[in-house]
């Protein structure tokens, strides 16, 4: 059975750091894509940071980008979200994702979500 919880949500003051964790179990974690992705209220959700399956390689959001760190243990079935300098705009519930392309099939799943509230 596949599962991704994340973890690492809560209430922050505007200026400081989170950091979400999402453990993975149920499928081959190595040789998949990780992402983490947000949704505010009353908006769609959004793309902020992704890590390649060997974790060479990482793109950000231009709203994160400097401030958000994305990382990977593939021993552990983990990512991580490293979140500093946290702004009331990045409030949302964050989404943990795992992805992968084989040939013509795609595996696409999604965990249940932490809120993040950024507030003073």
């Amino acid at each position: 059975q596949v599962q991704l919880v994340e973890s690492g949500g809560g209430l922050v003051q505007p200026g400081g750091s989170l950091r979400l964790s999402c453990a993975a179990s149920g499928f081959t974690f190595s040789l998949y894509v990780l992402s983490w992705y947000r949704q505010a209220p009353g908006k769609e959700r959004e793309l902020v940071a992704t890590i390649t399956s060997a974790g060479d390689s990482t793109n950000y959001a231009d709203s994160v980008k400097g401030r958000f760190t994305i990382s990977r243990d593939n021993a552990k079935n983990t990512v991580y979200l490293q979140m500093n300098s946290l702004k009331p705009e990045d409030t949302a519930v964050y989404y943990c994702n795992a992805f992968r392309r084989l040939y013509y099939l795609k595996y696409d799943y999604w965990g249940q979500g932490t809120q993040v509230t950024v507030s003073s």
